[in-house]
C-alpha cells in the first residue's frame, strides 16, 4: 500500500538524538517519506547533513532556501549563489521562499520580493520545484508568480501550508502549481480553507505538517511532527469523499512528479 510523504516539515527544529524515533513515529503511521526544508541558505549544510537519517523504509529529502522572515540575514543573495548550494543529489527542491507580509515590517517587502525573485531563477536554472511561503501578501504572491512566468517561462513551484483564499490557489495552479494543506485544514474556524481544498484538482494536491508548528486535530497544543500528516491527510480525504488510501496514493504521485529529484 502507498504511503504518505510529509512534504514539508523542519527537522532541524527538533534534536538529532530525537530524530530516530520520530521516525519510527512517523513509519508507524503510513508514512514512507519527509522533506526537511530549508529557511536559511546560511544553513544549507545542516539540512542536507540531516537527510543522513533517511533509511529503506523511510527516506528524508531536504531543500535549501531562506524564508522571507529571515532575508535581512540573508548574505546569499542571487541566484547562482543558491544554484551552487542546490547543486546537491540529496536537494530536491529550492525554498523555503515566498513573502510574509504578517511578520515583515514594510519596509522589508522590497528585500523580500527580490530574495523570492532570486530563488524563482535558481529554481528555473536547476529544474527544481520552488517551495512558497505565502502570507498575508496573496496579492503580491501572485503578480510576481505572474511576472516571472511571463518574464522566464514556466517552472515548477507549490503553495505549501495553503491558508490563502480560493484567488491565489486559482492563479497558482493557473500556472501550473501544485497546492499543500497542512493541519490548518484540521482547525475549527478554516471552513473557507476546507472549502478551498475542495476545489483543488486531484493531481495538484499535497499534504504536509510543517512541522513542529501547526499541529492537526487532534494534537492540537502538542508539538507537530511527521507522524500527524495521516490526520490531516484524513481530513482531506474526508472532504473530498474518498478513503484515504486513495488520498494517499495520489498525493505520493503528485509529490514524485512534482518533486522529481526524490528516488
Amino acid at each position: 500500500m502507498t504511503g504518505l510523504i510529509d512534504s514539508h516539515c523542519h527537522l532541524d527544529h527538533f534534536p538529532d538524538d530525537a530524530i530516530p524515533d520520530l521516525l519510527d513515529r512517523a513509519r508507524a503511521a503510513g508514512v514512507e517519506g519527509m522533506v526537511t526544508i530549508g529557511t536559511r541558505l546560511s544553513r544549507a549544510a545542516q539540512q542536507k547533513d540531516l537527510t543522513r537519517f533517511s533509511r529503506p523504509d523511510l527516506r528524508v529529502w531536504c531543500t535549501v532556501g531562506t524564508h522571507p522572515d529571515h532575508v535581512e540575514e540573508c548574505t546569499v543573495a542571487d541566484a547562482a549563489d543558491i544554484v551552487a548550494l542546490a547543486d546537491d543529489p540529496r536537494v530536491i527542491g529550492i525554498g523555503e521562499s515566498g513573502l510574509d507580509y504578517f511578520h515583515g515590517a514594510e519596509a522589508v517587502r522590497p528585500l523580500q520580493q527580490a530574495r523570492f525573485r532570486a530563488h524563482i531563477q535558481a529554481a528555473r536554472r536547476m529544474n527544481l520545484p520552488l517551495v512558497i511561503h505565502a502570507r498575508d501578501a496573496d496579492d503580491d504572491v501572485a503578480a510576481i508568480l505572474r511576472d516571472e512566468v511571463a518574464a522566464g517561462g514556466p517552472f515548477r513551484f507549490l503553495l505549501h501550508c495553503f491558508a490563502s483564499g480560493p484567488e491565489l490557489a486559482r492563479v497558482g495552479l493557473e500556472l501550473g502549481g501544485y497546492v499543500s494543506f497542512s493541519g490548518i485544514l484540521t482547525f475549527p474556524r478554516s471552513d473557507a480553507l476546507r472549502d478551498v481544498a475542495r476545489t483543488i484538482p486531484p493531481d495538484r494536491l499535497l499534504v504536509e505538517t510543517d512541522s513542529p508548528y501547526l499541529a492537526p486535530v487532534p494534537h492540537r497544543g502538542r508539538r507537530n511532527e511527521p507522524a500527524f500528516v495521516a490526520d490531516t491527510a484524513g481530513r482531506l480525504a474526508e472532504l473530498r469523499d474518498i478513503e484515504p488510501a486513495a488520498l494517499a496514493e495520489v498525493t505520493t504521485a503528485n509529490f514524485h512528479r512534482l518533486f522529481s529529484r526524490a528516488a
